[in-house]
């Protein structure tokens, strides 16, 4: 095989997004349907999802509730029986949380962050592991962190806190698996363009007393590039996760951010 080849996304992959239906997770999802992959999407917006499909008729999905372990173990079977098995999931879902000072966060906003980005994940790979070490096509898990799961991140710390652990779980999963030949990576987001970050900016710079474009100009000027990535970078990179080139790349927390700084 060609260097150029190893960098070509198989075809035929089956592969499992969740929070698939809008955003990252459904740029993740429309870059493996064009390289020819079998494609499961699941998201708790059934509008979105509907949406989705209709673009994409070729996609499979459910709605679930990603942070409840029954609507994980659902997903993960209808996947796997419709596409029979499982080569690559992709545990994207997650949310924003509240934003605030520590002493002022409500006690359901934190555990709704936990529940969301961090159990989700694992209630995802408690019933993906198994499909995934019968599969015989590089099997991958793709854990969505975030470039706060590398850096402090004040007024948002149980985003952070969830993002953190994500990169734990990783580490210690890709120990765990690698002797199976299950690879586990985790992509660490800088600063996306896109309504989810006007959303962000917009609840910080009311946090913080400021307006949304002095807002938006700390945030760039925190970035070695000076400008913000897009959901198709993080995408390029998940579905280059894929691929034989990265057959060997495991363990790894990878920042797709233009260097964010500090935070």
């Amino acid at each position: 095989m060609s260097i150029i080849q190893r960098l070509l996304v198989p075809r035929g992959l089956k592969v499992l997004v969740t929070g698939g239906a809008a955003g990252i997770g459904a740029t993740i999802a429309e870059g493996f349907l064009e390289a020819g992959a079998h494609v499961y999407v699941c998201d708790i917006d059934a509008q979105a999802l509907d949406g989705f499909r209709q673009r994409h008729p070729d996609a499979l999905g459910a709605v679930a509730d990603v942070g409840r372990e029954e609507a994980a173990a659902h997903a993960v079977g209808e996947a796997a029986q419709a596409m029979d098995g499982l080569d690559v999931l992709v545990n994207n879902a997650g949310i924003a949380g509240p934003t605030g000072g520590i002493d002022a966060l409500a006690a359901p906003d934190w555990e709704r962050t936990i529940d969301t980005n961090l159990n989700s994940q694992f209630y995802f790979l408690r019933h993906a592991v198994p499909h995934l070490r019968r599969s015989g096509r590089n099997p991958h898990v793709v854990a969505m962190s975030s470039v706060a799961g590398r850096l402090g991140y004040p007024f948002r710390t149980p985003y952070a806190a969830t993002k953190w652990a994500i990169v734990g779980l990783m580490k210690s999963l890709a120990a765990e698996l690698g002797p199976e030949g299950v690879r586990v990576n985790a992509v660490l987001p800088g600063v996306v363009a896109g309504p989810r970050m006007d959303r962000v900016i917009a609840a910080r710079a009311q946090a913080l007393g400021l307006d949304d474009t002095a807002m938006r100009e700390q945030y760039l000027g925190k970035i070695s590039l000076r400008r913000m990535v897009s959901a198709e970078d993080i995408a390029a990179m998940v579905l280059f996760l894929s691929t034989a080139a990265a057959a060997n790349i495991t363990g790894q927390a990878i920042s797709v951010d233009g260097n964010v700084e500090y935070l």
